[in-house]
């Protein structure tokens, strides 16, 4: 994938599914779509899973309004399910259920074929996921997709997959308050040639400098950020003392919050591009302009004791 011309910043569609982050409108769901294509963003990730395939019918409602020739690429996931009866998330990568789940996307989507397709999580057994990645190969010489790429999975099983066929792409979680892929995954898919694509660069919200105590208590209680570590204390007071020494640096810059902690992300030579979610197209307006943005080494530093001084997140706060 390395040698297509993909935008720095891809646009993720969580949200449109309109599950785990409060209500959204489809209308501003498909709005938003349609300012990242005019802004230049040329990749959608999205995933089965995202509001039950809900998110997969806004987008391809959206793409389906474009011109052909401004059609994204469009990324999605399969691997995991909600089980109805208790409305809790399971992962099952059995091939039988995987070409189901290709196939309910391909219709949702409305495409015939998915340009990345991704095990969204791995399961225990190596050997169900060594089945699950054969599953994809053959998708793949099927015609069905056109790329086959894996998520949330550890050195280890990359290995093992890379050893099977080829592993097009690999997608991880990375910001400043969770480093510790830049250690691990990162240097694995960059000695492999494996785009890397990285997600939460705004750690869901909490780096965006509009998040406080009052606020994460008044989330409804479906909110799956209430759950995170992240979100828990002492771990959020800690990073919203980080965005206070952030917020100083992004205003002496002229850039905001945002496009600062989406910036540091895309600094590390590995990263592919970086997932950004948008629930508007304001909210897309606010972050476009990180793809552009280079950080100088002083600015770097200046992070990198920030990090330090509050020992906010996890994994390593020095570079390479």
């Amino acid at each position: 994938m390395e040698e297509l011309p993909l935008s720095r910043l891809g646009l993720g569609a969580w949200a449109f599914g309109g599950v785990g982050w409060g209500p959204q409108d489809d209308c501003d769901s498909i709005a938003a779509i349609h300012r990242a294509v005019e802004l230049g963003v040329n990749w959608i990730d999205t995933a089965a899973i995202y509001g039950g395939g809900h998110a997969e019918l806004i987008v391809g409602q959206a793409i389906s309004e474009l011109a052909c020739s401004d059609r994204p690429f469009i990324f999605t996931k399969a691997g995991l399910g909600i089980d109805p009866d208790t409305g809790k998330t399971y992962r099952d990568l059995s091939p039988a259920s995987l070409r189901t789940e290709c196939e309910a996307s391909l219709k949702r989507l409305g495409l015939d074929r998915i340009d990345l397709y991704q095990l969204h999580w791995p399961v225990a057994d190596p050997e169900i996921v060594a089945l699950a990645w054969d599953t994809l190969e053959e998708l793949r010489r099927e015609g069905k997709i056109r790329w086959a790429g894996v998520s949330n999975f550890d050195v280890e099983l990359l290995e093992r997959c890379a050893g099977m066929h080829t592993i097009d792409s690999v997608q991880l979680p990375l910001s400043m308050l969770e480093r510790q892929a830049v250690e691990s995954v990162l240097p694995w898919a960059a000695a492999h040639d494996v785009s890397a694509f990285i997600y939460s660069p705004l750690e869901s919200g909490l780096l965006s400098g509009r998040f406080s105590l009052s606020r994460l208590a008044a989330r409804p209680l479906d909110d799956w950020r209430k759950r995170r570590p992240q979100f828990q204390m002492p771990g959020v007071e800690r990073s919203l003392r980080l965005v206070e020494l952030l917020g100083t640096i992004a205003q002496e810059l002229n850039v905001s919050l945002v496009e600062l902690a989406i910036a540091w992300c895309l600094q590390w030579s590995a990263v592919s591009g970086a997932i950004v979610g948008a629930r508007s197209p304001e909210q897309v307006d606010g972050w476009i302009n990180a793809g552009d943005l280079r950080l100088r080494a002083d600015t770097l530093e200046r992070i990198e004791t920030a990090l330090r001084t509050t020992e906010a997140g996890i994994g390593p706060t020095s570079r390479p």
